[in-house]
């Protein structure tokens, strides 16, 4: 694991598309139980090399109902990314994560991974790479639909504050969904 990791942390594969340089970051451990796919990190994020070191993370895990020192023990939790790299501005928020990280390393770490028990699908990149038909159209009805997934995957909208209309808009989200991702969580990582 620790070969793969240092390889993935000096990937140059996408190098001239990205406009802070390339940076890749991601955390696993092989007792992994729980694997986070996000977007890709935010300047923050690529500032500091700490995954979901944001205001993004904060409410990640006040979903999750865990501690820092929980999320970041990567024998709990091990964060990978669609995009292992900051992709640089787009018009209303981010750019979509770079498409070569997911085929070029995913697998690689799964394979090294042998005590996963869930994985958390952040956002429409993740679901759409790893649920492929059995998306919904909408990330709404996605995660709406979260039980059809489980006890593999768990789908979840990005945390980011830029989402706080999407959460506004959808109650049900933090009386149905959270409560039901707070338990599959603590379970696993308390076993």
């Amino acid at each position: 694991m620790e070969d793969l990791l240092h390889d993935i942390r000096q990937c140059r594969i996408c190098e001239h598309h990205l406009p802070l340089g390339p940076r890749p970051i991601a955390t696993a451990h092989p007792n992994s139980k729980i694997v986070i796919i996000g977007q890709a990190p935010g300047t923050k994020v690529h500032a500091s090399g700490i995954p979901w070191d944001d205001a993004s993370g904060k409410q990640l895990r006040k979903w999750l109902n865990v501690t820092v020192e929980d999320f970041y023990d990567e024998s709990k939790f091990a964060i990978i990314p669609m995009g292992f790299c900051y992709p640089g501005k787009g018009k209303s928020g981010d750019l979509p994560p770079r498409k070569e990280c997911a085929p070029q390393w995913h697998q690689l770490l799964f394979d090294e991974m042998k005590h996963v028990e869930l994985v958390i699908l952040i956002g429409m990149y993740a679901q759409k790479y790893y649920l492929k038909a059995q998306a919904k159209r909408t990330l709404t009805e996605t995660v709406a639909n979260y039980k059809d997934y489980l006890p593999q995957y768990f789908a979840l909208p990005h945390p980011s504050p830029r989402n706080r209309f999407w959460l506004t808009k959808n109650p049900w989200f933090d009386e149905e969904v959270v409560p039901e991702l707070k338990k599959s969580v603590h379970n696993l990582i308390h076993k």
